[in-house]
């Protein structure tokens, strides 16, 4: 069993911290939404009035923020929570934040003795809540094996790719630039599928099977066709931050990435026009918009 201090329990954390509790391990949560931790409650987790309230015992501490400021603000903040911590605790951030914001708190974190685990996270809140995740994880050797009984129970793959911390941010850019061009593109085809005079729901029954199908236009498109959806599965506003990193990610490398760029300026014209808490699909509306 692991001591584990859970910080954000939003649409993906929150049941990934139920899912480690129902695993067997001691889960001390918060949340700075009131009430969110208490109503999550499961044996094993114990809700925390505050941040250092949940990692006073902690052998890990496991961030599940949105934003690198976020994550920042939680262990450099007004609380100096990486103070709080004990010597040898190890801090296992799976948000994605990007590689440089990642290397900044390892290095800060290390005068405290305190090592960080880059374990970034795909696959949606119904794998979370199934412990089905899929998890890029890079660090050292130590902080990793301290580590790997909450990866094991959060996800089904959760592969060391690299060593080095940061390096599970960069395979996680390279997952998020995939995502987001893909469910850009689902958007643009059905909104063309309009377009044309096409019934787009029949459209992408037929398109879903075929060499053209990938995971996002099966998922995504499905809410894209369906005019009663309005479920929230992954709020648009996570790929504005997301497919901002890629793109500052791929300019620190000068590498071009077209795509990935204008699949930026989709999502931001989406948050623009007041889409940016809906479901990520709803770029399509954007898409509709362009034929006008």
């Amino acid at each position: 069993m692991t001591k584990v201090g859970w910080i954000g329990l939003g649409a993906m954390g929150g049941p990934m911290a139920v899912v480690l509790a129902e695993a067997g391990h001691e889960v001390a949560a918060f949340d700075v939404a009131e009430g969110r931790a208490q109503s999550l409650a499961v044996p094993g987790l114990v809700p925390a009035a505050t941040a250092k309230e949940a990692v006073a015992e902690a052998d890990v501490v496991a961030l599940m923020v949105a934003t690198p400021a976020q994550a920042d603000a939680v262990l450099f903040g007004a609380d100096e929570l990486a103070a709080a911590l004990r010597p040898g605790t190890v801090v296992l951030l799976m948000a994605t934040v990007g590689p440089a914001a990642v290397v900044s708190l390892a290095e800060r974190l290390a005068p405290f003795d305190v090592d960080l685990v880059d374990a970034p996270v795909s696959g949606g809140t119904k794998r979370a809540a199934t412990g089905e995740l899929l998890m890029m994880v890079s660090g050292s050797e130590r902080a990793l094996a301290a580590v790997r009984p909450l990866l094991d129970a959060m996800a089904s793959s959760a592969p060391v790719v690299g060593s080095a911390v940061g390096d599970g941010q960069k395979v996680k850019l390279v997952n998020q630039l995939l995502c987001g061009v893909h469910i850009a593109a689902a958007g643009e085809a059905l909104a063309f599928a309009e377009a044309l005079g096409l019934d787009p729901k029949e459209t992408w029954e037929v398109l879903r099977s075929g060499a053209a199908a990938s995971f996002m236009f099966d998922d995504r498109g499905s809410r894209m066709v369906d005019p009663e959806n309005t479920e929230v599965r992954s709020a648009l506003d996570i790929f504005v931050k997301d497919m901002g990193l890629v793109v500052e990610a791929a300019r620190d490398s000068t590498y071009p990435a077209p795509l990935a760029a204008a699949a930026e300026q989709l999502y931001l014209s989406g948050r623009r026009a007041g889409l940016g808490r809906r479901d990520d699909s709803s770029v399509i509306e954007v898409l509709r918009g362009l034929q006008h």
